[in-house]
């Protein structure tokens, strides 16, 4: 259990963070290499681009996550702060202007094993670096197997991808089902990525949508769509975001219609217990149990 000084000390950063009124989005997929990764870096750079000062928790443990798609080789994070290693500053990743990424993945699996202070020393930082922020990314641990992602919350909005493949679409219907039952969420963003063109990305999404409605009684709304282009597949090469390496590419367009489409999305109300307070939540509850929820 928490120490009763941990918990006002978490109380009050709920309440900082609710004040703050920074739109916090989770970015999700089914599996790796589905393109929620790509989608988070590309939609930082667009918001950016709008005067937005974005950051982004990046959950990923694995090789593909957002520092390394940006060529920026993190040796520290979060956790090396929580254990006095480095300073919270240290480990931010500024990659462009109004850009700072923030790794925290290693210390959401080590919640379980840390101890009262360094609990509240995450968040301490993760308030800190999130002070000053107009939108928060988080790019979601994948979600093979049956664990839910640390950081969703049900209020939250959630961004969930996938691809025209039959496994994509059976895959992420499992998910909303998993995130429905387990979590009471009732609200998901579809982004259909490589599809050939609008058309077949509005029957994909059309199929994932109908069984969801039909069975979980969720609502399930198209945010827009990536199509295949291979100026993304350069920009990916090149370490960069499509939106800066090729900005005249349909894939660079196209995720400025999504980048607007999102900030188009209700926020969650001050009086509510949305936005970072919501992860803050996630984290604390996930802190006193050492084993996440699976699916029956």
């Amino acid at each position: 259990m928490l120490s009763e000084r941990t918990s006002d000390q978490a109380e009050g950063l709920r309440r900082l963070l609710l004040r703050a009124s920074a739109r916090v989005v989770t970015v999700a997929a089914a599996g790796t290499g589905l393109g929620a990764t790509s989608l988070v870096v590309n939609l930082a750079s667009v918001l950016a681009q709008a005067g937005k000062d974005v950051l982004v928790l990046d959950e990923n443990v694995s090789h593909d996550n957002v520092g390394n798609m940006l060529a920026l080789k993190p040796r520290y994070d979060l956790l090396n702060a929580v254990r006095c290693d480095k300073t919270w500053r240290e480990i931010v990743l500024h990659p462009r202007q109004g850009v700072r990424i923030l790794p925290i993945a290693r210390a959401i699996q080590a919640l379980p094993k840390l101890s009262a202070a360094e609990r509240e020393r995450l968040l301490e930082y993760l308030a800190e670096a999130s002070r000053g922020a107009d939108v928060v990314l988080v790019d979601a641990a994948a979600s093979e197997g049956h664990n839910i992602p640390a950081s969703l919350a049900p209020e939250q909005p959630l961004l969930l991808v996938l691809n025209t493949t039959a496994s994509a679409i059976t895959e992420s219907y499992a998910l909303i089902k998993r995130m429905t039952m387990q979590d009471g969420r009732q609200n998901f963003e579809i982004v259909v990525n490589k599809a050939r063109d609008e058309q077949q990305a509005r029957v994909v999404f059309g199929n994932v949508a109908q069984v969801a409605r039909r069975h979980l009684n969720v609502r399930v709304e198209y945010l827009g769509y990536i199509p295949v282009d291979e100026k993304l597949k350069r920009a990916t090469q090149l370490c960069r975001p499509v939106v800066e390496a090729f900005p005249a590419a349909a894939a660079a367009r196209a995720f400025g219609d999504l980048g607007r489409n999102l900030m188009l999305l209700p926020a969650a109300g001050n009086d509510q217990a949305g936005g970072l307070s919501d992860v803050l939540q996630r984290l604390m509850r996930q802190a006193r149990s050492p084993i996440l929820a699976h699916a029956n």
